[in-house]
């Protein structure tokens, strides 16, 4: 049962150490190549973000007995690969601003911002390779693929696509993918079997779906001025989420999602009134439910760990996936 009375970030507290190795190692990543490399990735990296994702990797290898400083390597690979996959995003989306900042491409030529992002995908996998691990670098390069498939698949089937299965394999490969990179890998550097390894594969996966629904949920709950883009702005764009699917299982004849369905984005009434009835509907509510039971599988996966302060680290954490806010 997720705890819901957890106000409070305290999963940080056994990892303070190793994820200040972690920064350190992402700096330090441009030194000795062209100083406008280094400008970029200080500024990206200086943007904000939870660091959630290298969080989980810490916790899950400490659980599990791994060595730190390959930890702190592992950490470092995941947040750049998480940073780089943020820049192409942006580029793609044309977005200008993240978390209140300016995007590498609002400042840089279109040429420049993919550069960029290219050479930080190439240092995020040296750092995986300095793991010493072949397992971790395959997991490594599958996470990467299912990334670039699972964009190109969206970009190629926006407008109508409207089932589940879709929309699970969408967020896995844009968000849990990476969830269970974390698990996955920090369970591969750790004296472990293979079971155990599978079931922190698992609890990444649980926590990465949740994670996604979450970001999905406040793409209609929360205020521009606080997410830096229209509220809603997947739906204007013609991209599905759990909220608008659970909405079209409530009302399969709504004519504003059917025109939106039918690649009709032009009219902004009939979308803004699409998205009063998904914030009034009680879609959201249902979706953040769903996010839940995903959360509560993933508490049941640590049930079968080593009961130690990161794995109760862990727990706080996966409740705090369904309670964040932006």
């Amino acid at each position: 049962m997720v705890n819901k009375s957890l106000t409070t970030i305290n999963f940080f507290a056994p990892i303070q150490d190793l994820l200040a190795g972690v920064e350190t190692r992402m700096h330090s990543q441009a030194d000795r190549h062209h100083p406008e490399l280094g400008a970029a990735l200080e500024h990206l990296l200086s943007s904000g973000g939870k660091r959630i994702r290298p969080a989980v990797a810490l916790l899950t290898g400490g659980m599990l007995g791994a060595n730190s400083d390959q930890l702190v390597t592992l950490g470092a690979a995941i947040e750049l690969l998480h940073t780089a996959t943020l820049v192409h995003d942006d580029f793609i989306d044309g977005s200008l601003m993240r978390r209140g900042i300016a995007t590498l491409n609002a400042q840089w030529s279109p040429a420049a911002t993919i550069l960029t992002g290219d050479f930080i995908f190439a240092r995020a996998a040296k750092l995986a390779a300095e793991t010493n691990s072949v397992e971790v670098m395959q997991l490594f390069a599958e996470t990467l693929s299912s990334i670039v498939n699972g964009e190109i698949t969206q970009m190629f089937t926006r407008n109508g696509q409207i089932s589940r299965s879709e929309y699970e394999q969408r967020i896995y490969a844009k968000t849990a993918s990476m969830f269970v990179l974390a698990t996955g890998a920090a369970a591969i550097l750790s004296p472990v079997d293979d079971r155990v390894i599978e079931r922190s594969r698992s609890f990444g996966y649980e926590i990465g779906m949740a994670f996604q629904i979450v970001d999905d949920i406040l793409d209609f709950t929360s205020e521009q001025a606080t997410i830096g883009k229209p509220v809603a702005s997947d739906l204007r764009q013609g991209i599905i989420t759990l909220p608008a699917i659970i909405f079209i299982e409530m009302y399969p004849d709504d004519p504003d999602m059917a025109s939106l369905l039918n690649g009709n984005r032009r009219d902004t009434t009939a979308i803004e009134r699409l998205i009063t009835g998904i914030r009034q509907s009680g879609a959201i509510q249902r979706a953040m439910e769903e996010a839940q039971q995903y959360v509560g599988r993933a508490l049941d996966t640590l049930d079968h760990m080593p009961d130690n302060p990161d794995r109760r680290a862990l727990q706080e954490l996966a409740e705090y996936i369904v309670q964040r806010s932006l």
